[in-house]
């Protein structure tokens, strides 16, 4: 079933057609909930809202873009909705949550059985210090961002999702790598790791 048959079915009324749009689109949805919120079972809770929102508002869906495009759309709102709405309370409960991975992740690499532990550990740590560099950018820096190296969408893509320009988007994505580096170069230079 195409996206434009799901489409029309979807304003039928079609419940199957509702199942089919999940089943194809819930990996793109989830993945890209979870780049910008960081957090699994939040990416999931958000993209039912954003499956709930688009059934609700399918009349209003314009034929003009790809569904694709408005699931973005929509996922990226809902997202950084939940990000302002929980700010505070993930802040707290996310650097309890980092403390715990983190000593986690150290006691594993003390007993495991890996040649070399400390590499492991490493690799953790950087991923972690270039996760809070991202989530460190203006909100359009981290969206662009998050769509382009996770999702690995185009320029073009990117525009229509986040209904910019394509030199917006060039220019989103320009500041947001200038500021990852200054950001790690700090880091680097002050041994974060």
């Amino acid at each position: 079933m195409s996206d434009t048959e799901i489409i029309e079915q979807l304003k039928q009324g079609n419940q199957l057609a509702f199942k089919k749009l999940v089943d194809t689109h819930q990996k793109l949805v989830v993945n890209t909930c979870y780049g910008l919120v960081q957090n699994r079972e939040d990416a999931e809770d958000v993209a039912q809202e954003v499956f709930v929102e688009v059934y609700r508002n399918i009349e209003k869906f314009r034929s003009d873009s790809k569904l694709s495009t408005w699931l973005y759309r929509i996922a990226v709102n809902r997202s950084l909705n939940h990000i302002r709405d929980n700010k505070k309370h993930k802040w707290f409960q996310g650097f309890d949550d980092e403390e715990a991975a983190a000593n986690k992740d150290l006691l594993r690499a003390k007993t495991a059985d890996s040649d070399e532990p400390e590499y492991d550990l490493e690799n953790k740590q950087r991923a972690l210090i270039l996760k809070e560099a991202i989530n460190s950018l203006p909100k359009n820096q981290k969206v662009a961002f998050t769509l382009s190296k996770y999702e690995e969408l185009s320029y073009h893509e990117i525009a229509e999702v986040m209904d910019l320009s394509v030199s917006s988007v060039e220019s989103l994505l320009f500041r947001a790598k200038k500021g990852l580096q200054k950001k790690l170069y700090k880091c680097y230079k002050k041994k974060c790791m």
